[in-house]
């Protein structure tokens, strides 16, 4: 393929925000389409960035014989139906975390984009993260020694779309939402090695009126040669977003903050929002980014995403690792649900993880 990689985006909002912008930043990729079913918000979008067509229909932009690759940007409940659909047109596919609401769906997107031969690609950005990257580096050249322990949390004031409120639309609350960067970036600074054991305690503690789902949780996952890793995720901490890792080694230590030494230490009384589309609205102190897309890698992941396209080459995050992380996320509501440790592999017929929580 020597021509650009044509690109449909299906979403409108925060994340399809974020896509557009971060493939706009990529040479070889040109966004071709948008669908929204909001007729209005998908001319406004592709006006916005300057798409050439725009679609409330996803078959009418799915016919089209110029598009290679679909970004999903839509909520949690319909990750499924949209990607079978793409793979039945013959188009790759990037989707969203989570990649979708259960692991019998995960096995009906993986299926069918094997069978069509179109690339599944599961869109985890803390693989290209540039702090997190390099701390990846650290471990592997040996520089902090055998890994002994593994953290990262992910900390805010509650989710940018409001789909995530509705655990029947999202599958669950922080940990669906968040847990899932953890635990794929987890797996992806120790490959190879499975997680054998996973336990959480889980909670709503301040956001019981919006939503049935836990906006607190610390989940602990032990890998099969005794590595722990350990995950926070919040939907309660004012002030902006938070977003941390560690890794704890036999011959040193590592941190890395993603948005402090980033950022612009600021104080405001009428409110500070994200860099993408102003999103959130922080009163008081917080961290103000520069090149957030950049800072959170999502050009170098979708440059990624274009590259598997174009030269034909196996994606660093797959459906696969999108199923094992779903995986871990549904043995967590199980663990908060019965209060024990889960022991993987799990299985299970929940068509939504916080069902095993509130059960």
């Amino acid at each position: 393929m020597n021509d650009k990689v044509k690109v449909g985006l299906v979403g409108s909002q925060f994340i399809s925000t974020i896509h557009a912008e971060a493939l706009g930043r990529v040479a070889d990729a040109e966004i071709v389409a948008v669908m929204s079913p909001t007729e209005g918000h998908a001319r406004a979008f592709a006006e916005k960035f300057n798409i050439p067509r725009s679609f409330t229909d996803l078959d009418r932009m799915l016919a089209l014989p110029d598009l290679d690759m679909v970004v999903i940007g839509a909520p949690n409940h319909l990750h499924c139906d949209i990607t079978l659909k793409a793979a039945k047109a013959g188009k790759h596919v990037v989707v969203e975390k989570p990649l979708c609401l259960n692991l019998q769906e995960a096995d009906r997107m993986i299926e069918a984009c094997h069978r069509a031969n179109v690339k599944l690609m599961y869109a985890e950005e803390l693989c290209f993260t540039p702090k997190y990257v390099r701390l990846k580096g650290l471990l592997d050249e040996g520089a902090l020694g055998r890994p002994v322990l593994f953290k990262q949390s992910e900390k805010h004031d509650g989710p940018h779309a409001d789909h995530f409120w509705d655990v029947n639309l999202s599958g669950g609350g922080v940990t669906m939402d968040m847990g899932c960067h953890a635990v794929q970036f987890f797996r992806w600074l120790h490959p190879g090695k499975a997680i054998k054991s996973v336990y959480a305690q889980m909670m709503t503690s301040v956001h019981q009126d919006k939503t049935l789902g836990d906006d607190n949780a610390i989940v602990i996952l032990e890998f099969e040669d005794g590595v722990v890793a350990v995950m926070e995720e919040s939907w309660t901490k004012p002030g902006g977003m938070d977003d941390r890792a560690e890794i704890h080694g036999s011959g040193g230590v590592a941190y890395a903050d993603v948005l402090q030494g980033n950022s612009i230490k600021t104080y405001s009384s009428t409110g500070v929002g994200y860099a993408v589309e102003k999103a959130g609205h922080t009163v008081g102190w917080s961290y103000t980014m520069y090149e957030e897309i950049w800072n959170y890698g999502f050009p170098q992941e979708f440059e990624h995403f274009v590259d598997c396209v174009k030269n034909d080459r196996k994606p660093l995050v797959t459906g696969e690792d999108g199923k094992a992380v779903l995986e871990v996320i549904f043995a967590a509501y199980a663990s908060a649900g019965t209060g024990r440790k889960v022991m993987l592999p799990f299985t299970t017929e929940v068509d939504r993880p916080y069902k095993l929580w509130k059960q």
